[in-house]
């Protein structure tokens, strides 16, 4: 009799505990389903957010390489005096100031992309300094037309920099 209670139990007891686990599997399913939709509303949101902040910051550091591209630079900043290490350091000054007020773009844009950006002013810098260095160039004058005709030859440290900013955006987009 003993047996028998237990095995009707047991027909009793089963098909609830399998009905409770598919149950309990499709209730857990579901949240899970509604926390990666809950997820992705809020990426989205943030990413309507911060694009526009990401593309100005972008659109920002585009500016900076133009306005500190060598051949557009020394056209625009004229030497203040004929000692053509004077104005390098003008020049410098420049540049570093314009760097310092785009300084706070760095947390929209990739690490890669102002690693790229870091290297074009360090390498127009250093383009200059070697440039005045020259015993070819006598005054400031003539470094503006020394640095000019130099750009021309080839690509300049900006246009590569401005290559890659513009390669990361129409990723992004």
């Amino acid at each position: 009799m003993n047996t028998d209670k237990l095995l009707e139990l047991m027909f009793y007891v089963l098909p609830a505990a399998v009905t409770g686990a598919v149950a309990f599997h499709f209730f857990r399913t579901f949240l899970a389903n509604e926390d990666k939709k809950r997820r992705f509303s809020l990426m989205r949101e943030g990413r309507k957010i911060t694009l526009p902040l990401r593309l100005q910051a972008y659109e920002r550091m585009t500016l900076f390489i133009e306005r500190t591209d060598p051949a557009k630079l020394l056209l625009r900043v004229t030497p203040i005096s004929t000692d053509k290490h004077e104005y390098v350091n003008y020049v410098i000054a420049h540049i570093e100031q314009e760097f310092e007020h785009n300084l706070t773009q760095q947390i929209y844009i990739s690490d890669e992309c102002w690693a790229v950006i870091n290297t074009a002013k360090s390498a127009i810098i250093q383009q200059l300094r070697k440039t005045a260095l020259s015993e070819d160039v006598k005054d400031a004058d003539a470094l503006r037309e020394a640095v000019i005709l130099e750009g021309f030859g080839r690509e300049s440290a900006s246009f590569s920099a401005l290559s890659f900013i513009k390669n990361e955006v129409s990723e992004m987009l």
